[in-house]
């Protein structure tokens, strides 16, 4: 049996953290939430049923093809749903799944927890600044 490098046995266990990091549902989650616009999408579509104009009005920061990426995805991992109204002009509708609804109380808890700690986590980073500079 050959013997591996310290580099041959960091990049074994990076790989195996990856694949632990791959199949993490944590993970998994945070990657969508963590998104710069879906839990801004998210808690729109809370307050109910938007067409797709009225979800680009509640964030006037997003672009066009943002928008249209960020709800496909929160489509595609099953917290939005898109509904196609069959008129001229065709209207489409976003709504929150069950799922979607679900992961509102978990936002938010997030939102309120950051509104009460963010002046504390500045302070922090002032600090070690101050230390650091």
């Amino acid at each position: 049996m050959a013997t591996m490098t310290a580099a041959q046995r960091r990049e074994k266990e990076k790989a195996a953290f990856d694949a632990y990091m791959d199949a993490c549902p944590t993970h998994q989650l945070m990657g969508i939430i963590g998104n710069k616009w879906s839990m801004m999408v998210l808690s729109d579509l809370a307050h109910g049923a938007r067409r797709y104009a009225e979800v680009g009005k509640a964030l006037p920061g997003v672009s066009a093809k943002m928008l249209t990426q960020t709800l496909r995805s929160l489509e595609r991992d099953g917290f939005v749903a898109r509904t196609v109204t069959p008129s001229v002009p065709v209207q489409v509708e976003y709504t929150l799944t069950l799922l979607g609804e679900r992961i509102v109380p978990l936002l938010t808890s997030m939102q309120e927890w950051a509104n009460r700690h963010i002046g504390e986590i500045q302070a922090a980073r002032d600090q070690y600044d101050a230390r650091s500079g």
